[in-house]
């Protein structure tokens, strides 16, 4: 079944491609002088699709999957056939030979199509479901609150298509009792009899680690049955990030302290901040003019202000800001922060900082991949030096790039770290976004910042 429903899902994508590429010839060129749509640079497109998508999970079982996931995969995918396919085009010289409204067109059309095909199918199997339908009967093996939390997720993700069916409580002697109205077994025979019984697909294994003997036990009881046997361990007391998994070297990994974003997720966030800095120095380049003016004219000194912070992996970089205090001599390895009314900061300074106005040159620093839009905001190394070792996780701000805004600054920590526990509020935040990074989280951080966060009574 999966064999079929995967070929039909190519050849609909491959449909959508030749269809797309046909409506954009209507739309862009006259009837009276129709031009070919470029059946070899099409059908390239087509052929490489087909190579692409299955890379990046495109065809992968829908079961379990956000639409979101299903949808960004496919945009992903049609974004590098089409880049590469103009790349080829490039390199053949014949680049000039492709309207490039038809293309734009195209693009559009066909990936539009894509997303369209998939959401509108992943809702009627969700309807599917919902009706009791197309459902996967699931028995949990596990003990204590990791087994109500599989529990509860599967009753919260109904389109998925998973069912519990039958609980095995291994521990029930050492562990809160189970709650749920499905059938709990506490002895290992009866349900092993009862999972053949019911001819139950899917048997998960939601135990600890430490629960060696009762998961060999179990993978050795089912396995000459045919029964999906998954390993779900309960890893909270080791992980930092809620043990996610990646792929490393073709073996399934489960990361206890190592960044939560997948690759794919990096390849997201990465497109969206360069495109996104670029779109914003055009946009605000009128108010940077201003604004290096009125820096310059308030006091003698340079435009902007510089400092190095870590960024990435630890990697350290120099970050860019609007000078807003008077030049003054430091004490070397001493960093003295802004404090309310300080006297060093300019009259124009104290505007810039009140207004988020003096962080906008860290656009630049996005562009050239030091810094995202969103994402823990970058301390000054010797306040690296300092909390690291007495605020716990404070080093994992640095799995990912620092980001002009994120979600600390949005919810009132910024400014000042004068006590210990404005510095382990922050890192909470940013700890919490880590864990839970998504495309439309950005989104949420940066108008939050917009409208409500580029003044605050914290920035002085």
């Amino acid at each position: 079944m999966r064999l079929i429903t995967g070929l039909l899902a190519r050849l609909f994508d491959v449909a959508m491609i030749l269809a797309g590429a046909f409506a954009a010839s209507q739309i862009r060129f006259d009837s009276g002088s129709q031009r070919s749509f470029y059946l070899a640079f099409v059908a390239f497109a087509a052929a490489f699709a087909l190579a692409v998508f299955p890379a990046l999970g495109v065809y992968a079982s829908w079961r379990g999957r956000s639409k979101r996931a299903l949808v960004s995969q496919v945009a992903l995918g049609w974004l590098i056939v089409q880049g590469c396919a103009m790349a080829l085009m490039f390199s053949l010289h014949r680049i000039d030979f492709v309207s490039r409204l038809w293309f734009v067109y195209w693009t559009g059309i066909a990936g539009a199509a894509m997303m369209a095909g998939r959401l509108i199918t992943h809702m009627l199997l969700g309807r599917v479901r919902h009706a009791g339908l197309n459902l996967q009967q699931v028995a949990v093996a596990a003990c204590g609150d990791h087994c109500e939390e599989m529990i509860r997720k599967m009753e919260l993700s109904p389109a998925a298509g998973f069912r519990a069916n039958a609980l095995y409580n291994v521990r029930p002697d050492n562990s809160a009792a189970i709650t749920s109205p499905v059938r709990v077994f506490e002895e290992h025979a009866a349900f092993s009899r009862y999972v053949r019984e019911q001819k139950i697909g899917e048997v998960w294994l939601a135990l600890p680690l430490t629960e060696e003997r009762a998961i060999l036990r179990l993978v050795d009881e089912f396995r000459n049955d045919l029964v999906n046997i998954r390993f779900m361990p309960d890893v909270r007391a080791l992980a930092l990030f809620e043990g996610s998994i990646t792929d490393l070297l073709g073996v399934p990994t489960i990361n206890l302290a190592a960044s939560p974003l997948p690759p794919n997720a990096m390849v997201q966030k990465e497109l969206f901040d360069r495109i996104f800095a670029l779109s914003a120095l055009i946009a605000v380049s009128p108010i940077l003019l201003a604004c290096a003016i009125a820096v310059k004219l308030s006091s003698r000194g340079p435009v902007f202000f510089k400092q190095f912070r870590k960024g990435a992996d630890g990697r350290v970089f120099q970050i860019y800001k609007f000078r807003t205090m008077r030049l003054h001599e430091q004490k070397p390895g001493v960093l003295e922060q802004a404090t309310r009314n300080d006297p060093r900061i300019t009259r124009v300074g104290g505007f810039l900082r009140r207004t988020s106005l003096d962080e906008l040159p860290q656009f630049f620093n996005v562009l050239r991949g030091d810094m995202s839009v969103v994402g823990p905001r970058p301390h000054a190394l010797e306040h690296d030096d300092l909390y690291q070792n007495i605020v716990s996780g404070y080093i994992h701000r640095y799995r990912i790039k620092p980001g002009i805004t994120g979600w600390a600054q949005i919810n009132g920590f910024r400014g000042e770290t004068d006590q210990i526990e404005k510095m382990e509020g922050r890192v909470a935040h940013d700890l919490y976004y880590l864990r839970n990074w998504s495309f439309r989280l950005d989104v949420k951080i940066i108008f939050a910042t917009v409208f409500k966060g580029l003044h605050h009574p914290n920035a002085y």
